[in-house]
């Protein structure tokens, strides 16, 4: 089936993503089913919300798509991940700041249907993700310290961003250590030399950054950067779009932009 057939709907149609993704639904050949929004209470039903491409609840919504693309708020994803599963529809979710009982709503929902699950859709945070996992296989935390620095808009209301976390996991799979045992993200007062096997994090908030992320490793000889910086929102829009996309016609599974953009080894 091509790819113009693919009914791709949003949640949080009106939000700061939301707008963006509907332009990038059409300039990626998918087709916009609607989507939910807070001020939809009067349009809600079928007739009314079919007429007006905005409804009320996911469940309304979710009969008309082939995939929903989900950038909402933590306090959604049960409740999303249960809908999509009854209703048989593909799942982009980009929403962070999950609790272990979000991830398992999550993955109980992979089961049943395909999701992408991504921290953040930009190929370049994928990419740079990607190589934390590999530089870290390669430079042993005994004599590289690993930091990672992030920025955001003063309206981010989670810290450390997810993208962050999502690189820091990534230090951890490449050398093969628990992540949440490992994290440093709170310095302050006399606090003792730095753990050798720590990754540690620093968050900055102000203004209107999209999104800035920096790890570094640090070594007594040398260092190591690497850096990614979003200029403009539409980027997570048109990577999110990509893998609405790509998820037409897959299993049930949780994918992430790796599998996406064809990094996975075969």
């Amino acid at each position: 089936m091509t790819t113009e057939t693919v009914r791709i709907g949003i949640a949080g149609i009106n939000g700061r993503v939301g707008r963006l993704l509907r332009e990038e639904v059409a300039a990626g050949g998918g087709s916009l089913a609607g989507g939910t929004a807070r001020d939809a209470q009067a349009a809600s039903g079928a007739a009314s919300g079919a007429a007006s491409g905005q409804f009320a609840t996911l469940g309304e919504l979710a009969p008309r798509c082939d995939v929903v693309i989900d950038f909402t708020h933590a306090a959604t994803v049960r409740a999303h991940a249960a809908i999509l599963a009854e209703a048989g529809v593909a799942w982009v979710l980009g929403t962070t700041g999950l609790s272990d009982e979000d991830l398992d709503a999550v993955q109980a929902a992979a089961r049943r249907i395909p999701v992408v699950h991504a921290a953040n859709y930009s190929p370049g945070v994928t990419l740079v993700t990607r190589l934390a996992r590999q530089m870290a296989a390669a430079l042993p935390s005994a004599a590289y310290d690993a930091e990672i620095l992030e920025m955001h808009h003063r309206q981010k209301v989670d810290a450390p961003s997810g993208t962050a976390l999502a690189i820091g996991q990534a230090v951890a799979d490449g050398r093969g250590i628990d992540f949440a045992s490992h994290v440093e993200d709170a310095r302050t007062g006399h606090t003792g030399p730095r753990r050798a096997d720590a990754i540690g994090f620093a968050v900055l908030r102000g203004g209107q950054i999209v999104g800035e992320h920096t790890l570094t490793f640090t070594s007594a000889a040398e260092q190591i950067t690497l850096a990614h910086r979003s200029f403009d929102r539409r980027i997570y829009a048109t990577g999110a779009v990509r893998a609405a996309l790509w998820l037409r016609g897959r299993t049930p599974g949780l994918y992430d932009m790796e599998d996406v953009l064809g990094l996975r080894a075969p």
